[in-house]
């Protein structure tokens, strides 16, 4: 039986960022390898209100990739 690699949160991925659909901003959002690999939550966008998908996945080194789309 195969052992599951844990990822590892590193010091400087403790931030992500992603380009609000709506506005274009570019905002700056907390990051938790502890939520998983694969994170899907809804948030408001700091600037517009409006609210964003927000999608962060870590890959097998736990760096992270973080992008948005309209909900």
């Amino acid at each position: 039986m195969a052992k599951k690699k844990r990822l590892r949160r590193r010091p400087e991925h403790d931030e992500g960022t992603y380009v609000c659909d709506a506005c274009g901003e570019e905002i700056v959002v907390p990051l938790d390898i502890s939520a998983g690999e694969s994170q899907e939550y809804v948030e408001d966008c700091p600037v517009c209100c409006r609210p964003n998908v927000i999608h962060v996945e870590f890959d097998e080194q736990g760096e992270p990739r973080v992008w948005a789309e309209a909900e």
